[in-house]
């Protein structure tokens, strides 16, 4: 992509703000912010707070009974009326610098905070990067989320009566489970030095959103800080960061007579244990925080019982309140900019379609197993992050001039290993609660009508996913009916379904393999079912899910702990456990079993692998060693997250009573990861 030769530059104030936040003093400015913005020392020295004069100028109610709708939503009995109904539009102040204008349901051109005031919203999040911009003042991009912009939000939030939920992520982009990567004014300090510099920058930058009028109610210290933060991975160095910004937040708070929640935000929570060893690291290093954020995207973070369940038992263990800081589903199956979605349509669950309907039914459900849990609430991530132009080619020189996509190609030096590979546009749009011109969908009241609900007409929303396992000769019984699933979960029902018959014929019951057979619903619905013809696998616990593990075992040749059995769907092929890997050095590692087998034959071999981060010569096979004979499958490459490959070795001749060992041997780079599982031998 070539670099515009018109781009738009930081403005000054930004530059100033963030110069002084990060310890230096500017040339053309003052050396401090609270130089910078003497309001903010004016308005604490009146002990006026300087929201109270622009506070809820936007009047908005929720309604008193149910209301008629396009989409069905089931009211949340006993939700408190300080549920927290958050959104988080950090994207917002690019997406309308690129242009984008938003439309309520009717088609009326209107500020965006006014439709979500109405919709129900309470609470408003925001990210904040150091300085996501490159040397020459272009933005990296994902709304160039800087603390002027913050500021920004803060102050139209609060005149929309809405609270203020400040998202630290201590770097100058992107901070997530895979990437903890310290600003670049930071990137040589120690961790001490860090924590000095993380309690600064979170104060100035408080007292600059503060003085633009925001009202400040919660500050999250870092974002999904599962593997590190700031680019510090030893968690005992992580907790002295993290205690590092508490100090900030409690002493602006007193200074200001603020209520102000602490947040530490983790993800992951479909790994129970693992969340709750996360909350008794932070107590056990004594860090003051007042609630445990979560996120939970329904395609990847497991069931919400488990969810729920996570929740209440952090909260009864170590009594601390607990919010679910992200969420969101598919409003749609298609892609407006040109640039692939994050979340395809297939990821959609069965009865949460991908529309309105299905995205308005699965945020009711979270906000109802997240109040079972006793949490705060719920933040929609992102509802507003539509597109900025009407083709991939309008909308490059956009994305690249305002920030508007999720990373541009100025970023690419900051982040090379992703940004610097996929730069482009927005990946949520098939998420937001707005259609590809702004106009509001019907799911973003989905929060106004938590308390009372609606009445909408009945709606099919999914049928049955029919999926059975047979054994190598075993009869094929299709079911005669199927479930149906509708918008109003009171009522059920099943429909009569008639099979294909040339494709169920067409089923090798005496081979290993997964057929679908396509069927048709009495109302006419195309359905689907799923036959897996099992082979018989003569290995022990092929997919890691026995509670006895020691049939494996690992040769490591690379330097520490490589490698562990890990419970987390989202990483697994099938079930909730796999075989996974992760180093801070380079991984050489074989694991294995070695079984008897009973009959002669040839056999065939195969696992699943994915994984990423490998390096340019990384290596993963499946071998099989009988005697002196080594077979060895062709090689795959580990390309990302979810990306399953299959190994697969045919052809190993083997006797009666001959020992083989099948596993696989995994070579690649330091900060390589992955996950092996559904391990095979069959004749």
């Amino acid at each position: 992509m070539q670099k515009r030769s018109q781009y738009i530059k930081v403005p000054a104030l930004c530059l100033l703000i963030l110069a002084t936040a990060c310890g230096k003093a500017s040339e053309n400015g003052p050396a401090s912010v609270s130089e910078q913005v003497p309001a903010a020392a004016a308005e604490a020295g009146s002990g006026k707070a300087p929201y109270t004069e622009i506070w809820g100028t936007y009047q908005a109610a929720l309604p008193e009974g149910k209301e008629e709708a396009a989409v069905f939503v089931e009211p949340i009995e006993g939700l408190s009326e300080d549920f927290v109904r958050g959104v988080d539009i950090s994207s917002v102040i690019v997406e309308e610098e690129s242009g984008v204008k938003y439309y309520d349901e009717n088609g009326s051109e209107r500020d965006i905070f006014e439709i979500l005031a109405d919709a129900g919203v309470n609470y408003v999040r925001v990210r904040i990067w150091n300085h996501p911009y490159d040397a020459d003042g272009n933005g990296y991009g994902g709304g160039n989320c800087d603390t002027e912009k913050a500021a920004q939000i803060g102050k139209r939030a609060a005149e929309h009566g809405m609270r203020l939920l400040v998202d630290f992520h201590y770097s100058d982009f992107w901070a997530d489970p895979n990437k903890q990567y310290a600003p670049t004014e930071w990137a040589r300090k120690d961790p001490e030095e860090k924590a000095a510099l993380i309690e600064e920058f979170t104060a100035q930058s408080l007292e600059t959103i503060y003085a633009a009028g925001a009202r400040i109610g919660m500050v999250q210290t870092g974002n999904e800080i599962n593997s590190g933060m700031c680019g510090v991975y030893v968690d005992e160095d992580k907790m002295s960061l993290l205690s590092a910004a508490s100090r900030a937040i409690r002493a602006f708070s007193a200074k200001h007579d603020e209520e102000i929640r602490i947040a530490i935000h983790y993800t992951q929570v479909d790994d129970a244990a693992g969340m709750l060893k996360k909350a008794g690291q932070l107590k056990e290093h004594s860090v003051d925080y007042d609630v445990f954020g979560i996120s939970y995207y329904p395609y990847w973070h497991g069931t919400l019982e488990n969810m729920r369940d996570v929740l209440k038992s952090i909260h009864a263990q170590y009594g601390v309140d607990t919010c679910v800081l992200e969420t969101s589903y598919l409003s749609t199956d298609g892609d407006g900019d040109g640039f692939a979605n994050s979340v395809a349509a297939e990821e959609a669950l069965t009865a949460y379609p991908a529309d309105p309907q299905g995205q308005a039914k699965m945020v009711r459900d979270v906000c109802a197993y997240a109040n079972e849990a006793g949490a705060l609430g719920v933040f929609y991530w992102e509802p507003a992050w539509v597109p900025v132009g009407s083709d991939f080619e309008s909308n490059k020189p956009i994305w690249e001039a305002h920030g508007s996509g999720w990373a541009s190609s100025y970023a690419t030096k900051y982040d090379p290993q992703d940004a610097g590979k996929y730069f482009g546009g927005s990946s949520w749009d098939n998420q937001a609660m707005f259609d590809d011109s702004g106009k509001a969908l019907p799911s973003v009241n989905v929060f106004r009508w938590l308390y009372h609900g609606t009445s909408a007409p009945l709606q099919t929303l999914a049928y049955e996913e029919v999926y059975m396992e047979s054994g190598i000769g075993e009869e094929i019984l299709l079911p005669e009916e199927i479930k149906v699933y509708y918008n109003d979960p009171s009522v059920e029902g099943t429909m009569q379904v008639e099979w294909d018959a040339e494709e169920l014929a067409a089923v090798d019951v005496n081979t290993g393999a997964l057929y679908e057979v396509q069927g048709t619903a009495e109302d006419g619905a195309e359905v689907t079912a799923q036959i897996k013809v099992m082979n018989v696998n003569y290995l022990k616990d092929p997919g890691f899910d026995e509670a006895d593990h020691s049939v494996w075992q690992v040769e490591d040749r690379g330097a520490g702990n490589t490698t562990d059995i890990q419970k987390k769907a989202a990483d697994a092929l099938s079930d909730e456990y796999a075989f996974h890997f992760y180093s801070t050095e380079a991984i050489d590692f074989d694991v294995f079993q070695t079984v008897t087998v009973a009959a002669e034959g040839t056999y065939s071999a195969a696992a699943g692998v994915q994984g990423g981060d490998m390096g340019a010569d990384h290596k993963v096979v499946l071998f099989a060693k009988v005697g002196d004979a080594y077979y060895a499958s062709e090689p795959v490459m580990l390309d990302g997250w979810r990306s399953w490959k299959q190994l697969s070795l045919e052809g190993i001749p083997l006797k009666a009573g001959d020992e083989v060992t099948i596993g696989i041997s995994v070579q690649g780079a330091a900060k390589g990861w992955g996950t092996i599982d559904d391990v095979e031998l069959f004749k």
